[in-house]
Order: structure tokens, then C-alpha cells, then sequence
């Protein structure tokens, strides 16, 4: 979530669940939900779709309070990709989402990242932007008398090399983008139902694979699918385990703080520090936060205040001698749909259930990778298979092989 926000409300109420069909039924209404139901009905506009959401103020929803940030410096080229295509689709979202030629305004920005290394780390970042640069992310190396020239607020002293993306890597309006894709998703036909699934009912037996027949609401409502799609995100897992599938999804609690200082930081990116932490404008003030000590599953959603601590204050100031006179304005917390079997996304069919495909375990990537991977899912469900970005590498099947996906550069 960026502070001050001007996301573009959809007004117009939920359906009240009552006992109906669907083509497809999707659970969870944030961004990863609304953009495959977005692409759903781009693809094939007379399919029945339905979005089933149990809080459609979406108060604590990922998509709400997430930094709202894209980069293309991963050190995994499926990740890359993704990020490629969701900053197209950022930067042609005010005609794409637009409905009754009202265009939603994204506030997409794009200083880069700038991630810093020490001479330890200085040969893993020039072998990761070697591996960006060969697919295409324009990605600059700058040696620590760059950097210093660049940007002369950095204390550039103990670093060896940093990346940048600029122009290619930035940040955005994550609400606005999410309430964008949702009303344009029900303008051409999705349903939006007010409602929490509490079980499925499923049909087959024995080793064959299973079939959901049915979601079963809180009140008792029945909502017959012919396919189900998870993307519940923090909250997918008990989902997960009604379908008798074990999901290595937590939640994990974020708090990003909302801090100013005197002193101007021109061209300021997001800067990834080699300590762990991050920072980045937000207007006239700046948000940042780290990897909290204490990262226990499904803590209360409440900003922990304590995690700005000396050593994290001291990190600030030391990267940044303005940030000595930084004063804390306000924090807001949210969770990472943290996927700790190898922090990468897990899409497609579970082979446990032929019908019922995921869309989880983003791990802090899911706003900026919500475009592609709604538009692979939705090609799962119509056309059979991925046709525009093959995505079959993050297959949920890995779970089941026992084969993990190596990506060098999780945040947080």
C-alpha cells in the first residue's frame, strides 16, 4: 500500500450468495483473483465467473497494504519475465482497465532499485546482472566511484558495486490498480459474492484424482463450479488442507514504516541495503522495513513498532547520513503469502485435485506479478494450457516432486 493513496472505488454492491452454478469459481478477490477473473472475461466473455470474497472492504487484503513495487532484478529468468510483462501491462493499464472511459489512474513511477553489495557479495550481483541483461532487463552496473557520483547522499564507503534498473523498475498505486482490475473485471460480466468457503464437496475415489463439485459457503450456500481456482493468498492454505492438500503457505507479518527527513534525496530509487533492510520515497516522506526477528506464522495484523530498533535506525543512518535526523511518521502492517518451501509462486493444478488450480505463495511478489500470472491461469482454464508465457516451471506439481526453484533475491 502506498500512504495517501487514491485507489478508485467500486461502489456497487456484492451479490448476497444464494445456491447457483458457475464456470469457474474463484476464492479471493484481491489482486491475484481479480486479475484472472479480468483475463477470464478478455478471453472468453460469456463464461459464468465468480469471484467469492468474505470481506469485500478488503481491509486486510495483501493487495491493500502491499508496498505496491516491480523490479526485473531476479536472479531466476521466470521471475524476470514476469516482472517484464506486469510493467507493460502497468504502463498500458489506464486504456486496459478502463470502464466507461474512465481511466484508472496507477501512478506507476520508475526510478529502479538500487541494490548495493559489499565484497562479499559483489560476485553473486554481477553474475545475477549478467543473467538480467541476457534476458533483456536493462539493468546498470555501477562500481562504487559511480555510485558515489551518482548519488551523492550514499555512503558508498564499504560497498564494492551496485545494480540500478531506472526506467525499467519502480513502484505503483497497488489499490488502485487492484479496484481497476476488479470493476473492469465485473463490468464485462464477473461476479462479485460476498461470502466465506468454508469446504468443497468432491466426487472420485481411489488413487484416481479428485473432483470439486461444489464450494460450500459459511451460510450454507452451495455454489456448483466447474473449476475452482485458490488465490486466497494469506489465508490459502486452510482452504488448501479442505481439499485434503497440504500447502506450505503462511502468512507473515510485514510492517513498513512511514518516516521523514530534512534533507531531499535527489533521484532517489529503492535502495536494497546488503543488511537486509530497503527504503524508497513515498512523496515528500519515505517507507521502509526489514526482516523482523521474530517472523511467526499468522501474527495479528498490527504494525510492530519494535522493529525499528537501534540496529535498524543505525543501518538507515550509516547508508544515509540525512537519515540521522529521520523522524517515524506512521507504520501499517500486512502479510506475505509466504511460500516456505522455496519462496516462489505456486500456480496451476494441484494433481491431487484435476479441478482445482492455484494462484498463491507470492512471497512479497504478487502485486507486481498478479498481471502475468492472471492471464496464465485464465489460459489454463480456457485454452488447455499456458499460450503466451509458459509458466509451467512454478507448477504446484513441484510440491509433490520435491523440486524447488532457486531465486536468490527474495526481499523481506
Amino acid at each position: 500500500m502506498t500512504s495517501g493513496s487514491k485507489a478508485v472505488q467500486d461502489d456497487r454492491p456484492a451479490h448476497t450468495p444464494c445456491d447457483h452454478s458457475v464456470d469457474v469459481a474463484i476464492i479471493g478477490a484481491g489482486i491475484q483473483g481479480a486479475s484472472i477473473a479480468w483475463w477470464l472475461m478478455r478471453l472468453d466473455p460469456g463464461l459464468r465467473v465468480a469471484l467469492i470474497e468474505r470481506d469485500t472492504s478488503f481491509a486486510q487484503a495483501s493487495s491493500q497494504r502491499s508496498a505496491s513495487s516491480i523490479r526485473q532484478q531476479f536472479s531466476n529468468p521466470i521471475n524476470i519475465q514476469l516482472s517484464q510483462f506486469g510493467l507493460q501491462f502497468l504502463r498500458e493499464a489506464p486504456g486496459l482497465l478502463a470502464v466507461d472511459d474512465e481511466a484508472p489512474a496507477i501512478g506507476l513511477t520508475d526510478p529502479g532499485y538500487l541494490y548495493l553489495a559489499r565484497s562479499e557479495g559483489a560476485d553473486s550481483l554481477r553474475a545475477q546482472h549478467a543473467l538480467q541483461r541476457h534476458h533483456g532487463a536493462p539493468i546498470e552496473l555501477l562500481e562504487r566511484d559511480a555510485l558515489a557520483q551518482r548519488f551523492a547522499w550514499l555512503r558508498t564507503g564499504d560497498l564494492s558495486v551496485g545494480t540500478l534498473g531506472a526506467g525499467a523498475e519502480g513502484w505503483f498505486d497497488g489499490p488502485a490498480l487492484h479496484q481497476a482490475m476488479l470493476r473492469a473485471a465485473r463490468s464485462q460480466g464477473a461476479t462479485l459474492i460476498r461470502g466465506e468457503v468454508v469446504g468443497f464437496e468432491m466426487a472420485g475415489a481411489g488413487d484416481a484424482p479428485r473432483k470439486i463439485t461444489a464450494l460450500r459457503l459459511a451460510d450454507g450456500t452451495r455454489l456448483v463450479c466447474g473449476t475452482a481456482v485458490n488465490a486466497a493468498g494469506a489465508w490459502a492454505r486452510p482452504l488448501a488442507a479442505a481439499a485434503g492438500i497440504d500447502l506450505p503457505v503462511h502468512a507473515r507479518r510485514r510492517t513498513v514504516f512511514v518516516f521523514s527527513c530534512p534533507t531531499t534525496l535527489a533521484d532517489c530509487p529503492l535502495v536494497i541495503d546488503p543488511s537486509g533492510f530497503w527504503f524508497r520515497p513515498e512523496g515528500r516522506q519515505f517507507i521502509g522495513g526489514r526482516t523482523p526477528d521474530d517472523d511467526a506464522d499468522d501474527l495479528p495484523l498490527e504494525p510492530n513498532l519494535a522493529e525499528f530498533d537501534e540496529a535498524f535506525w543505525t543501518g538507515l543512518a550509516h547508508r544515509v547520513p540525512a537519515f540521522e535526523a529521520l523522524r517515524i511518521e506512521n507504520a501499517w502492517a500486512g502479510y506475505y503469502e509466504m511460500n516456505l518451501f522455496d519462496h516462489n509462486a505456486l500456480l496451476g493444478a494441484h494433481p491431487a485435485v484435476d479441478n482445482l488450480l492455484f494462484a498463491t505463495g507470492f512471497s512479497g511478489h504478487g502485486m507486481q506479478q498478479a498481471p502475468a500470472v492472471g492471464r496464465g491461469i485464465a489460459e489454463l482454464i480456457v485454452q488447455g494450457g499456458y499460450r503466451s508465457l509458459d509458466l509451467s516451471v512454478l507448477s504446484i506439481e513441484r510440491l509433490v516432486q520435491g523440486r524447488r526453484i532457486l531465486e536468490a533475491n527474495v526481499i523481506g
